[in-house]
C-alpha cells in the first residue's frame, strides 16, 4: 500500500508536508504506521499548480529519503494545491512511468489501494479505456487505468460520480475475472481548483483517510503527519469528500448502490 498526502489553501512550500511533519510523507515512506506495508520505496512523485492551468509533476523511482533533487525542489517550491505520493507496488514495475501522481490535462490522480488479480484482468481493464485517451496511458498500472477509465466516464462534468460508477466498474470486473480483493480504493484527485478524495473497499478493509482543516486550508492525507490530538477526521467507508474555497463537503461515495 503506498502514502499520500495533499494540500489545498494558502500557498505552501512543498515541505511543509514532504518533510517538515513529525511523520512527514517521507518519514511515512519510511514507518508509515496505518498500512500493512511500512516501507514504501518503490518510487515517489508530485504533482504541483501554480500559474497555468495544467499541473507540474515530478517523478522518481528512488526512494523519497533518498533522492537530494526533492528535497532542493521541496523548499523551493510554493503552491496553492499541490499531490503527493510514495509507491509501494502491488506488483507493478518500478519505473517512472507508474509512479503516482498522474496526470492528463488539469487533472491529477493518486491512488492508494488495488484490484484483485489485475494482473489476470489487465487487458480487459485497457479496454475499458477510451480510445480518445489511450495515448495517455503510459505505464502499466490499475491505477492509472482506473483514472483514465474515469476521464472516461466524465470527470470533468461530475468529479465524484464519474470516479464512484469507475470503481463499480472495475470492482464488477474483478469479480467475475479478477480475484480478492475485488476493490480497496483511498484516492485524491484535483482538477487544479478543487481538490476530491474518497474511500471504499469491496470488503471490510478500505483503505485509511483523513483530513484536517487548518486556519488557512485543509490537507487531506493517507495518514496523519502530526500527533495533535482531535484535529484530524477520519473518512468513513463509503463517502467522498470535495474540498473548495477551504471548505469541505462530505459526499457519499457508494458505488453499489448504483448496480
Amino acid at each position: 500500500m503506498c502514502r499520500w498526502a495533499a494540500w489545498h489553501g494558502e500557498p505552501k512550500y512543498l515541505e511543509t508536508l514532504i518533510y517538515d511533519p513529525v511523520h512527514s510523507l517521507v518519514d511515512q515512506s519510511k514507518n508509515a504506521q496505518e498500512c500493512k506495508t511500512s516501507i514504501n520505496a518503490d518510487g515517489f512523485g508530485l504533482a504541483w499548480y501554480g500559474e497555468r492551468e495544467t499541473p507540474c509533476v515530478y517523478k522518481d523511482i528512488r526512494p523519497a529519503w533518498s533522492d537530494a533533487n526533492l528535497l532542493q525542489l521541496a523548499g523551493h517550491v510554493s503552491s496553492p494545491l499541490f499531490l503527493a505520493h510514495v509507491r509501494a507496488s502491488t506488483g507493478t514495475a518500478t519505473t517512472r512511468d507508474n509512479c503516482h501522481p498522474f496526470s492528463v490535462g488539469r487533472w491529477s490522480f493518486m491512488h492508494n489501494g488495488q484490484i484483485g488479480d489485475y494482473d489476470r484482468i489487465r487487458k480487459l481493464l485497457d479496454g475499458l479505456i477510451p480510445d480518445e485517451l489511450y495515448h495517455e496511458r503510459q505505464g502499466t498500472t490499475d491505477s492509472e487505468a482506473l483514472f483514465l477509465i474515469a476521464l472516461g466516464e466524465g470527470l470533468d462534468d461530475d468529479p465524484i460520480g464519474a470516479m464512484s460508477r469507475t470503481v463499480l466498474k472495475l470492482q464488477k470486473v474483478a469479480e467475475e475475472k479478477g480475484g480478492v480483493p475485488a476493490m480497496r480504493f483511498a484516492a485524491c484527485w484535483s482538477n487544479g481548483r478543487q481538490i476530491f478524495a474518497a474511500r471504499y473497499a469491496s470488503d471490510h478493509l478500505a483503505p485509511s483517510l483523513f483530513y484536517r482543516q487548518f486556519e488557512e486550508g485543509v490537507s487531506v492525507v493517507s495518514e496523519p503527519y502530526d500527533e495533535v490530538l482531535g484535529c484530524w477526521e477520519e473518512v468513513r467507508p463509503g463517502e467522498a469528500i470535495e474540498i473548495s474555497n477551504q471548505t469541505v463537503t462530505v459526499h457519499p461515495f457508494l458505488p453499489m448502490s448504483q448496480t
